[in-house]
């Protein structure tokens, strides 16, 4: 039986067994008997400063942080807006755990990594959005940003095992109101949005947003800067009072200048400046452009019964030239000369039933999915030789050499088609006791070619990716939880175009969800474990190729915490301890340490507003970020020192309608490194910077 047949018999098969245990009288979930404060806030909406309640991120349905086995993380768009923060990066880092890695350059789109483990899988409202090289999401569109921590293969297929990070987008609502934000700070940084909400029916059936952003930024690194313009229409439609259907999309434009950073020297940072651009400042730009897509309609088939249709397509360009560096050979780096043209798109299908219904005396609520997914993805890079001839002095860089000839084509082509079935069962045993069950079938069909040698090589895998998890409500402020996850992702192409068997990997975690000071402040503690495999590692019969043989390992705990815990103070914070390592690989030590995890970080950001009097409305707060050491380099002795940062942040209100905003980043001017993929792409962090900004009610 093939795995379509498999799918369509097992979403009937569900479908028929909740309508015949509802037609043997059972008795209905009862899924809206929460309490007021539960009922005002949406998986898919605001958030009411800091302390999210819902979330759709672990389940896809509608339900309650409290009562979901697995920890997930939740950073609303208010902690942007305090940060002034424009992309997500400095936000994630108050999800616990979640480290900075790979910026390819400075190009916006970005890896990061969670409990350990390094990832580029971005989602956004359930939807990968990042299989190409999308840009980094920007903040005028973000509602809320969530972080399932832990194996999400079962509900989410491929990806890697620490994790992954959704992005909610802002929905109409149903209030008129319109909202303009400018910002100016330090290296000619300038930004201005707009934010329309507006109803175009009397009854508010038919509602419309429109998000607009532009920036212009130049940066404390010498000849690097990048602009940015963004559109992100979204338009609801409740048809009747079953149906429902959304349209959200997103147009964007990014030109960046391509940025390695800057090598450390004898293994040790500091020698050369911060600012030092190493790069060619005649190379131009690399221009980003991005077109999204997602549509979904959502129909009541009856009270406790719905059909969800949802739809997603992306596609984009990324396309201009760079000079790297490669070693470093004295004061002198090497470089090579590279042209990029890439192209993609990305359209993913997904059709759900879910239902909620009693059965042999256990309330359920189940979902039944199906997904099609068709990934294409052409990369060609062409790159001239490595050598001294085309170098850089790393403390008096001298720009405007010849450019070297180009040698190595580098043209790859990639196709993935890939058939799931989601099955999943939150099921409630007793009033105490709950669980979730889940399982995802999936079969991929992957061609990888290198379109230079006409080297093509093909993959067709069928796997089964299970999780499980209970919770139980010891009192009524603290529920202890456990589970299971697995996880898989194929691995990229090879130099000769081959593919690799999928890397697989496999979480436990078991924790603590406290509700505290009568629910004004939420936390989660945790403990994990997880391991991967089939990790690319070096060939020992073929030098210079890779075979899928190496495995990993990551553990510790993380805490976080957010909450009102006054009606003036609002407080965010997490810490995590992270232990991941290498554990067998024929090039890497064993007990090597992963790239830019550190044992220890930490953060915490408290905003005070005041209640009374001429401040009224207006705020102070402050940001303190930890991070420990970290490895700079896999398999190397190579180290990132440790750093912490504080921002301190006011807003005053001068008017109803009109806000002012200061953010001091850096107060004591560290000398930090934020991110490195090894010794010589080191990346530093921007010394102190002061920025103004202006929000107005239109």
């Amino acid at each position: 039986m093939t795995l379509r047949t498999l799918t369509s018999l097992a979403s009937l098969g569900l479908g028929l067994l909740g309508k015949a245990a509802l037609a043997a009288g059972a008795v209905q979930l009862d899924d809206i008997a929460i309490s007021s404060a539960y009922r005002e806030e949406r998986a898919d909406g605001p958030v009411h400063g800091y302390r999210a309640t819902r979330s759709a991120s672990a389940t896809r349905t509608d339900t309650r942080l409290e009562d979901i086995p697995q920890t997930i993380a939740v950073v609303p768009a208010q902690v942007l807006d305090d940060l002034g923060s424009t992309r997500i990066d400095r936000a994630l880092d108050f999800a616990g755990g979640v480290s900075r890695q790979n910026n390819f350059g400075g190009l916006t789109f970005l890896n990061y990594s969670v409990r350990g483990f390094t990832t580029g899988e971005l989602y956004r409202n359930g939807f990968a959005i990042n299989r190409g090289s999308y840009s980094s999401p920007d903040a005028s569109g973000i509602e809320r940003i969530e972080v399932l921590k832990g194996p999400a293969a079962s509900l989410y297929g491929r990806g890697d095992p620490g994790g992954l990070v959704n992005i909610v987008s802002k929905k109409p609502q149903a209030e008129s109101f319109n909202q303009f934000k400018a910002s100016a700070g330090r290296w000619d940084r300038y930004r201005s949005s707009l934010d329309v909400n507006t109803p175009l029916s009397d009854d508010g059936t038919l509602l419309s947003r429109i998000n607009l952003a532009v920036e212009d930024n130049r940066s404390f690194r010498d000849h690097v800067g990048n602009e940015r313009q963004i559109v992100s229409p979204t338009l609801s439609w409740q048809i009747n009072a079953d149906t429902h259907l959304l349209v959200d999309s997103e147009f964007s434009r990014t030109e960046s200048v391509f940025d390695r950073g800057i090598p450390a020297v004898d293994g040790k940072l500091g020698a050369v400046k911060r600012s030092t651009f190493l790069g060619e400042p005649n190379d131009g730009e690399i221009r980003n452009d991005n077109q999204l897509l997602q549509v979904s309609l959502e129909h009541w088939l009856d009270e406790d019964w719905k059909l969800r249709l949802a739809s997603h397509y992306s596609q984009g360009t990324l396309d201009g030239d760079s000079s790297e560096t490669s070693r470093l050979v004295g004061d002198t780096v090497t470089r090579f000369y590279r042209q990029r043209s890439f192209e993609w798109n990305d359209s993913i299908t997904q059709a759900e039933l879910h239902g909620s219904f009693t059965f042999a005396g256990w309330q359920h609520q189940t979902l039944a999915g199906l997904e099609y997914e068709n990934y294409r993805n052409s990369q060609k890079y062409p790159q001239s030789a490595t050598g001294l001839g085309y170098g850089q002095n790393i403390y008096h860089p001298v720009y405007g050499r010849a450019k070297p000839p180009i040698i190595n084509p580098n043209d790859f082509f990639e196709h993935t088609e890939s058939y799931a079935l989601n099955l999943q069962d939150q099921i409630t045993f007793t009033d105490r006791l709950s669980g979730l069950l889940g399982v995802r079938f999936e079969r991929f069909e992957q061609t990888a070619q290198n379109r230079t040698t006409r080297v093509s090589n093909d993959q067709d895998k069928e796997i089964g990716v299970p999780r499980a998890g209970l919770l139980y409500q010891l009192t009524p402020e603290v529920g202890v939880f456990a589970n299971a996850s697995t996880s898989f992702k194929p691995n990229g192409i090879g130099s000769q175009g081959q593919v690799f068997k999928p890397e697989k990997g496999i979480g436990y975690e078991s924790g603590l969800k406290l509700d505290l000071l009568d629910g004004r402040l939420g936390a989660t503690i945790a403990l994990f474990h997880i391991d991967k495999e089939n990790v690319l590692t070096a060939d020992p019969d073929s030098p210079g190729d890779s075979i899928a043989a190496g495995k990993a390992r990551s553990q510790g705990l993380d805490l976080q915490f957010s909450g009102q815990l006054t009606d003036a103070l609002r407080v965010i914070g997490a810490y995590a301890y992270i232990d991941a390592e290498v554990t067998e690989d024929n090039s890497i030590p064993e007990g090597s340490d992963l790239l830019g995890i550190a044992r220890h970080s930490a953060s915490l950001l408290g905003v005070y507003q005041f209640q009374d009097g001429m401040l009224r409305g207006s705020d102070i707060g402050a940001a303190l970020n930890y991070v420990g050491d970290r490895s700079g380099q896999t398999g190397s002795d190579f180290e990132l020192p440790a750093y912490t940062t504080l921002d301190l942040l006011a807003h005053y209100q001068a008017t109803d309608d009109l806000s002012l905003g200061l953010n001091l980043n850096n107060v004591f001017d560290r000398k930090y490194y934020e991110r490195s993929y090894n010794s010589v792409w080191v990346l530093p962090g921007e010394p102190r910077n002061l920025s103004v900004s202006l929000t107005l009610a239109l």
